[in-house]
């Protein structure tokens, strides 16, 4: 294995598990960065409108990334295992499958992008005055979104290998490019000309371009253990078993991304109802909103491919301990970025927000009720990515949409007469307390634990010929306990 892989397997649990999430949740600090700095340039230089349309148009994103999440999901808690177990072989011919798969569908979401972009904006009830600069900041987006995808899915498959650094480098690489080419292409500099807000979409296009490119030649400089190159053509060819369970398990993890962007959708169309004050204050404090949840991204991240490669090692009292490190840790990191954020609102949010405009009070106003649902929802991500790492993926499906369409929606529609925008905003903690709840009893006497990703009769793995380092051993059934 590359130095830079780590055998999740062994060793002190804690500690693994921090080291292990430190280089994740420095990509996730790196990202949400990117983003602000990008809304800076958008909302101070550009005006609400143009961030209220920013706003609308990453919805949209969020929501085509987080539609085939589940897939990359799925192949990674895959990789996990067949890592864990010492399947090599098993290991690689994921990654070819679901790379085949991974391209040939953002192409064709590429492509049906130009067409729709304007009509899911108008169906989101953009405001008319963000609408233009909305649709052409997608269009742009919808064509980066072959990048993104093969981006982020090469950057979970090595994660679930146990390489969480090599990802971090290209990503800082991505992140640096894009907030040096957002103001010149927002502007204009010398030859570059003057985009608007159409630049800071060309600015992550390029970016992740560069970023994807050398990531690969660096894969392939160091032989990477998930490298496949010429001689490994075959591996591309999709397998018939591993592509049905990366469907069968990787639609339902898929679909809560779906509902939870969807959702968003739906909060985002409530918000417009309100004005574009309201648009940008909502806006304004979701970029506050990524920082908070960012520990409980990356440790949830980290917990989901431990479990799995311990679920490959039948090492079951070790996920148990990860689940346990997880929520402590979720607890105690985001814990403690509430408080500060919570204090420093007022200089925070004018970061993203002219100095005296209108929303930031309203930004303030909100982010005081709703910010606190993150220590909620960081125990929700760690226990479900648990429980989804051995392929029970149904519950914590059915809990979240439970959760946000049985109790987000209806209660932040349903009691808008009664306490306006509040509503809206007393939604976000209420429903992440009754899924944090839900997600704790199922874990604790749900039937997770019997789960199985592949089928436990079914040899799957690539001949000698295909892999010629590591012929693979058949697939063994990861639940000791079925």
């Amino acid at each position: 294995m590359a130095a830079s892989q780590r055998n999740l397997t062994t060793g002190p649990i804690g500690s693994s598990l921090l080291l292990f999430a430190l280089p994740i949740l420095a990509g996730n600090i790196a990202q949400s960065l990117n983003g602000s700095v990008n809304a800076i340039w958008v909302g101070r230089f550009l005006g609400e409108s143009a961030l209220t349309a920013t706003a609308n148009a990453n919805t949209i994103m969020f929501f085509l990334i987080g539609s085939v999440f589940g897939i990359g999901m799925a192949a990674t808690i895959l990789i996990g295992q067949a890592m864990g177990g010492r399947q090599i072989g098993q290991a690689r011919q994921v990654m070819g499958t679901a790379a085949s798969f991974f391209i040939g569908l953002s192409v064709l979401i590429a492509i049906a992008g130009q067409f729709a972009s304007h009509l899911l904006l108008s169906a989101m009830d953009t405001p008319a005055a963000s609408l233009p600069l909305a649709d052409a900041y997608l269009r742009v987006i919808f064509l980066a979104m072959p990048l993104l995808y093969a981006f982020a899915f090469f950057s979970a498959a090595l994660r679930g290998a146990g390489d969480a650094r090599t990802p971090l480098r290209f990503l800082l690489l991505a992140v640096v490019l894009d907030i040096a080419l957002n103001p010149l292409l927002i502007f204009g500099l010398g030859p570059l000309p003057a985009l608007g807000i159409a630049g800071s979409a060309w600015a992550t296009l390029v970016s992740q371009a560069i970023a994807l490119l050398a990531m690969a030649l660096y894969l392939r400089h160091k032989r990477h253990v998930l490298w496949l190159g010429r001689r490994d053509i075959a591996l591309f060819i999709p397998s018939a078993v591993i592509l049905r369970t990366l469907l069968v398990k990787g639609i339902p993890m898929g679909l809560q991304m779906v509902l939870i962007s969807l959702a968003m959708i739906m909060m985002m169309s409530m918000v417009n109802a309100y004005g574009t004050d309201t648009a940008a204050a909502y806006g304004a404090s979701m970029q506050l909103w990524t920082y908070v949840q960012m520990p409980a991204m990356a440790i949830g991240a980290a917990c989901s491919t431990m479990a799995a490669q311990n679920v490959g090692a039948r090492l079951w009292s070790r996920v148990e301990a990860t689940t346990r490190y997880g929520v402590v840790f979720n607890f105690l990191l985001t814990g403690a970025l509430i408080a500060p954020i919570i204090a420093l609102d007022r200089w925070t949010l004018a970061l993203f927000l002219p100095g005296a405009s209108a929303a930031l009070d309203i930004a303030r106003h909100l982010n005081h009720i709703a910010v606190w649902s993150f220590l909620f929802f960081g125990v929700n991500f760690v226990v479900s990515g648990v429980v989804r790492s051995t392929g029970a993926v149904m519950v914590p499906l059915l809990i979240l949409a439970l959760t946000l369409w049985g109790v987000r929606i209806p209660f932040a529609n349903l009691l808008q007469p009664v306490l306006g925008a509040d509503a809206i905003w007393w939604s976000f903690p209420v429903s992440a307390l009754l899924a944090m709840l839900l997600s704790l009893a199922y874990y604790r006497w749900g039937r997770w634990r019997r789960a199985h990703m592949l089928p436990a009769d079914a040899p799957v793995g690539a001949s000698p010929a295909e892999v010629p380092a590591t012929p693979p051993s058949p697939v063994a059934d990861p639940d000791p306990e079925r």
